[in-house]
């Protein structure tokens, strides 16, 4: 009797250890991907909304079964809004924890500064900002990518508004920021041959909590437009100076603009600020039959019922930029250079918050001038300009 409750034992032990091996063999390693965001700092109004996106994305593809069974760990870093921080971060995250791609960072200089670092450790990365830098020249931007709209692509649609009413003389403000430098550049560059000419140039510090002396000089010197190229506060401090100077001449924002924060912190002085804005913060103004309409619409509902708040344009990059990683990852699995040509080769007609991509050997980052929407603030809220 004891030999025979002996070998039931040793059939049941067998059978728990078969089982436990089984479905060891079935719990596949997570692919690590790397973020890097402006989660605080002066930037955070950038990388708040950058990182809810992953943590959300990152819970609904575990939850349907991950990426060919592989779960995906999205390992967030928070830059602080400082180079130096996401200098650190990057070693950090190729490293220490083996990641597989870096989405972000959040700002352009940030984004700058770890074109060397991920370069040399020959590992993809896909920017959230804008600056053509970036990602320009491509020859010396391999394995970097991006997916906010290029600057030079906000101020073309910036330039065809004004051109369209009659708007010819520009008086441009720009903070003295990797954002700014890229775009006063093409604000300049561009101008001509848009028959537009610059008939003032003024800029200020990210620190500046005053710019009634640049808009005063812009208005003396026959602008019959302000563009103001910045993010974040330096965006409401020039929306409520413009307002309560009167100047009575339109302000033109950059793509930088697409956040209902902004218009919340300006107040009433954002009646009236135009802006090329991505068709996420649109979406519901959109006819049925976009292509975009159906992604934004539920990215957006995705991302108001977990966090009570908008995604604002910012939070779509990052969503971009995940979904471009995981896609590559169902196609190629977890070779860095397989998701680099991935992204580069087959980043087609692809229907991303921030437009239809069409990323190539020569363009990193995929998106043109047709990919906005131009967005005026009527009433507290925005309206496509038709």
């Amino acid at each position: 009797m004891r030999d025979a409750k002996m070998i039931i034992l040793i059939a049941v032990v067998a059978c728990i250890s078969l089982c436990i091996s089984t479905t060891l063999s079935y719990a596949k390693q997570p692919y690590k991907i790397g973020a890097i965001f402006s989660v605080t700092g002066a930037a955070s109004f950038l990388g708040e909304p950058e990182k809810n996106t992953v943590l959300m994305l990152q819970e609904q593809i575990n939850k349907a079964g991950g990426i060919n069974g592989h779960p995906i760990e999205v390992i967030i870093e928070d830059s602080k809004s400082d180079e130096t921080h996401a200098v650190l971060a990057a070693k950090k995250l190729i490293e220490k924890d083996n990641v597989i791609a870096i989405i972000g960072p959040s700002t352009t200089g940030e984004s700058m500064a770890l074109i060397p670092i991920v370069t040399t450790a020959k590992i993809p990365m896909i920017s959230c900002a804008a600056g053509a830098g970036i990602t320009q020249p491509v020859e010396e931007r391999y394995w970097i990518f991006k997916t906010a709209q290029y600057d030079f692509s906000a101020v073309e649609a910036i330039f065809i508004y004004m051109k369209k009413h009659g708007l010819l003389k520009a008086g441009i403000l720009t903070i003295s920021t990797g954002f700014g430098d890229s775009g006063r550049k093409s604000l300049l560059e561009l101008a001509p041959k848009y028959g537009i000419t610059v008939v003032a140039d003024e800029r200020y510090g990210p620190k500046d909590s005053d710019m009634t002396t640049q808009l005063a000089k812009i208005k003396a010197a026959g602008a019959q437009a302000v563009i103001n190229w910045s993010v974040g506060p330096g965006q409401v401090i020039v929306t409520k100076n413009w307002h309560a100077l009167k100047m009575n001449i339109p302000l033109l924002q950059s793509h930088g603009w697409g956040s209902k924060k902004n218009i919340e912190l300006a107040g009433k002085a954002s009646e009236g600020v135009i802006s090329p804005l991505s068709r996420l913060v649109v979406w519901d103004k959109l006819s049925d039959k976009h292509p975009q309409k159906a992604l934004l619409k539920k990215y957006t509902l995705d991302y108001e019922a977990r966090f009570k708040s908008e995604p604002g344009a910012f939070g779509g990059y990052a969503h971009d930029s995940l979904m471009m990683v995981v896609d590559a990852l169902k196609k190629v699995g977890p070779d860095k250079k397989k998701i680099r040509d991935y992204i580069e080769n087959n980043i087609r007609n692809w229907t991303g918050t921030g437009g239809i991509f069409n990323m190539s050997p020569k363009d990193h980052c995929g998106l043109d001038k047709d990919s906005f929407e131009m967005v005026i603030v009527k009433n507290g809220d925005w309206e496509i300009i038709k």
